[in-house]
C-alpha cells in the first residue's frame, strides 16, 4: 500500500479550491480573502490510522500558470477536480478531463461539486444522477464523486479522505463499473483466498472458518450478529446459496462485489493485503521468494513442519481415499497456483516418483517428489508453499520454516554419516546398460524388455529404509545426452552425493565405457562411488577391457561390483547400498593402507615404565632409611 499520497487540486478559477484547503487546515470556513494559490501543505499520518503522509498541492487555472499546472499534475498520485456551477461543470468534460488525458497521466480523479450550500440539500440525488454519473460513465478514470461546502464544512474532510483512499485502496483494479462486475484478476485473488480459508475443502466456509478468516484479515473477532447479517445479505443476493452449510465461493465473491458497489472497496483491499497481494493483485515477491541462504556444500530439505504440511494437503485432497491423487484431485490441489511447477512438467510428472496401479501419485511418491524439488530447487518449493497457504508454527514465520539447511559436507572422505536425509546419485554407464530399467525398478515399475534410449536427463526419487529404521530419500539420475556437460560442471558434481557406475555384465563392451569415462573426467575420483553389474540374470561375459571389473576395482582398493538384476527381488538391496554409501560417503572411496594399531603396545610399555619407576622409588626409600 502507498505510504505517501500527493493530491493535486484542479479546477476553474473561483470554484473554491483554496477555500477547501483552508477549511481543512483551519477546521472552519475562512471568510477573509485568501491568496489565489495556497502553498503546498503536508498532513502527517494520523495516530491509530493508516501510516500515510498526504501532500496537498493547490493550482491555478490561469493560462500563464499552465506550465506549473502540468508539472504538478504529472507529480501527483490523485487529482481532485473541483467545480461549483454549470459553467465549471461543463468544463469538466470539455476541457479538464481531455487535458489530463493529453498529459498521459494515469491517476484517479475525485470529482468534487463544491459550494453545495448554494444549491441546498434537497437535490443531492438529482445532482448525482444528472451531473456526476454521466461524466463518470464517460471518463472511467473518475474514481468517485462527492458534494462539498467549505462554507458549511460539509464533507471537507471526506473529500480529502476519498482522494487518499483512491490511492491507498484504488477501485480500478477491483471493479469494472461498465460491466458491474469484479475484474478477473480480483476474482482470481479472492478465489485463492477462499481456497486457503476453506480448510476442510468442502466448498463452504463454515462458522469456524469464517471466524478464522475474520481474525486473519481484520485482526478482530467476528461477532455473532455480524455473521448472521453476512449470511442474510448473501442469502438475499444469491438465493441458490445453501447458507446452512456455510458461505460458498459464489456467495463469497458476491459479498465482495457488494463491498465494491457500496464504496467499501477498502474492505476488499484489507483482505487481499493480509493475504500478501500487491496493488497490481500479484503476490508479493518477498512472500513468494523469501531470503534463503544456503552455504556452499550444504543442501536444503523439508523440515518436519514442511513434511506435515504436504502430507495434510495430500490427505485432504484424496477425496476418494484410494491412496492416490487422480488428475481431478491434483487440479483441485494446485488450483491456487500457476499450475504444476515447470520442472515437474519437463520431467513428465508423476513418472519420476511412486504411483499406484492406476498411475496416480501415492503419498510416498508425493512426499518424495517434494523432497527432490526442495533438494534441487528450494526456491520452487518456497514459491509453492506460499501459493498453497503454508503457515508456520508461529504467526510471523515465513515459508522458510518449512525448510531446513543441512550441515555443509565438504570433506567427504572423513569417516561418519553426513547430516542429510535427501541424497543424489548419478547413474553412469554405456547405452543399453540398463540404467533406465534400474530407475523403473526403483519406482516399482514392471520390467519392460523394450529398449528406450534416454535423450534428456531423467530422475527417479523414492524413500529407502536404512539400518536402524532410519529413512532417507534417494534421487537416481541418468544424464542422457547431457552427460558430458553435466560431468564438466563442477557445481553439478558438488551437488552429487554418489556415483553409481553401471555396466551390462552380458555385454563385453559395456565396462570399457566406465574405464574411459573415468580417464576423461578425473574429477569423478573426488566423488564416492559404487560399481554395479546389471543384467546378472543373463549369461556373464568377459569384458573387453585391460582389467576385468573385479580386478579393476581391486586395483583401486574399491569393493567389487554388485551383481544385480531388476528381475530379482533382491534389487532393493542395491538401493539400500546406494543410500548407505551416499549418507556415509567415506565407505565408498578407495580403501587406504592403514598403519598397524600400536595402541596396545604403547599402553604396555607405559605400564612397564610406571612399574619400574615405582620399584626404583621403593628401593631408594628403603636404602635411605637404612
Amino acid at each position: 500500500m502507498a505510504t505517501a499520497v500527493r493530491i493535486c487540486i484542479c479546477g476553474d478559477e473561483g470554484t473554491g479550491k483554496s477555500s477547501l484547503i483552508a477549511a481543512l487546515v483551519k477546521d472552519t470556513f475562512v471568510s477573509n480573502k485568501i491568496q489565489s494559490v495556497l502553498p503546498q501543505i503536508t498532513i502527517p499520518p494520523t495516530p491509530g490510522h493508516e501510516n500515510v503522509t498526504t501532500t496537498v498541492v493547490d493550482t491555478s487555472a490561469r493560462p500563464q500558470d499552465r506550465t506549473t499546472l502540468r508539472k504538478e499534475i504529472r507529480k501527483c498520485n490523485v487529482i481532485m477536480l473541483v467545480y461549483s456551477d454549470h459553467y465549471s461543470y461543463e468544463r469538466v468534460a470539455l476541457f479538464w478531463m481531455p487535458y489530463f488525458r493529453s498529459l498521459g497521466v494515469n491517476v484517479p480523479v475525485v470529482l468534487c461539486a463544491n459550494k453545495s450550500d448554494l444549491t441546498g440539500d434537497g437535490n443531492t440525488a438529482q445532482v448525482l444522477e444528472e451531473e456526476m454519473l454521466p461524466v463518470m460513465a464517460e471518463f472511467r478514470e473518475i474514481d468517485s464523486c462527492i458534494r462539498t461546502s467549505a462554507k458549511e464544512q460539509r464533507n471537507v474532510i471526506e473529500v480529502f479522505w476519498l482522494c487518499q483512499k483512491a490511492v491507498t485502496h484504488p477501485i480500478a483494479p477491483l471493479y469494472d463499473h461498465k460491466e458491474n462486475q469484479l475484474k478477473p484478476a480480483c476474482v482470481d485473488a479472492l478465489r485463492r483466498v477462499f481456497y486457503l480459508c476453506d480448510k476442510d475443502q468442502d466448498g463452504y466456509l463454515n462458522d469456524k472458518e469464517m471466524h478464522d478468516f475474520q481474525a486473519k484479515s481484520f485482526d478482530k473477532p467476528l461477532l455473532p450478529e455480524e455473521l448472521e447479517n453476512i449470511k442474510a445479505v448473501v442469502s438475499k443476493a444469491v438465493p441458490t446459496c445453501n447458507i446452512n452449510k456455510g458461505l460458498d465461493l459464489q456467495g463469497f465473491l458476491q459479498l465482495n462485489k457488494l463491498y465494491a458497489e457500496k464504496g467499501r472497496h477498502e474492505t476488499i483491499w484489507i483482505i487481499l493485503r493480509k493475504h500478501h497481494y500487491t496493488d497490481s493483485l500479484s503476490l508479493e515477491d518477498g512472500f513468494l521468494q523469501p531470503k534463503l541462504d544456503v552455504p556452499e556444500y550444504a543442501s536444503t530439505e523439508l523440515s518436519p513442519a514442511g513434511y506435515r504440511f504436504f502430507m495434510d494437503l495430500f490427505l485432504i485432497f484424496d477425496k476418494d481415499n484410494d491412496g492416490g491423487l487422480n488428475d481431478q484431485e491434483l487440479a483441485a490441489l494446485f488450483a491456487p497456483t500457476p499450475g504444476l511447477p515447470p520442472s515437474w512438467v519437463e520431467t513428465s510428472f508423476p513418472s519420476s516418483t511412486v504411483r499406484n496401479e492406476a498411475g496416480h501419485i501415492t503419498l510416498q511418491g508425493w512426499l518424495a517428489q517434494w523432497s527432490m524439488t526442495t533438494f534441487l530447487e528450494p526456491k520452487t518449493t518456497l514459491e509453492y508453499l506460499a501459493y498453497l497457504g503454508f503457515e508456520g508454527p508461529n504467526a510471523r514465520d515465513s515459508t522458510t520454516a518449512a525448510l531446513k539447511i543441512t550441515k555443509p559436507r565438504k570433506r567427504r572422505r572423513r569417516p561418519g554419516r553426513v547430516d542429510r536425509n535427501v541424497v543424489l546419485c548419478y547413474v553412469l554407464g554405456s547405452s543399453a546398460s540398463g540404467k533406465s530399467t534400474l530407475l523403473n525398478a526403483f519406482l516399482n515399475r514392471p520390467f519392460d524388455a523394450l529398449y528406450h534410449p534416454t535423450i534428456k536427463p531423467r530422475r527417479a526419487v523414492n524413500s529407502v529404509e536404512l539400518g536402524g529404521g532410519k529413512q532417507c530419500y534417494l534421487i537416481l539420475e541418468e544424464l542422457g545426452e547431457l552427460e558430458p556437460a553435466i560431468l564438466e560442471n563442477q557445481a553439478k558434481l558438488d551437488a552429487c552425493d554418489l556415483i553409481c557406475y553401471a555396466y551390462d555384465s552380458s555385454d563385453p563392451d559395456s565396462f570399457s565405457h566406465i574405464v574411459e569415462l573415468r580417464k576423461k573426467y578425473p574429477q569423478l575420483d573426488e566423488l564416492p562411488a559404487i560399481y554395479t553389474a546389471l543384467k546378472a540374470d543373463c549369461d556373464k561375459t568377459t569384458q573387453r577391457s585391460e582389467l576385468q571389473p573385479d580386478a579393476y576395482t581391486a586395483a583401486l582398493n574399491m569393493s567389487a561390483p554388485l551383481h544385480v538384476s531388476v528381475t530379482w527381488h533382491s534389487i532393493s538391496e542395491l538401493f539400500v547400498a546406494l543410500a548407505e554409501a551416499a549418507t556415509n560417503p567415506s565407505t565408498a572411496f578407495p580403501k587406504t593402507e592403514e598403519p598397524p594399531d600400536r595402541t596396545s603396545l604403547y599402553m604396555a610399555l607405559g605400564a612397564t615404565t610406571c612399574a619400574a619407576l615405582a620399584a626404583f622409588m621403593i628401593w631408594r626409600r628403603s636404602t635411605t632409611s637404612m
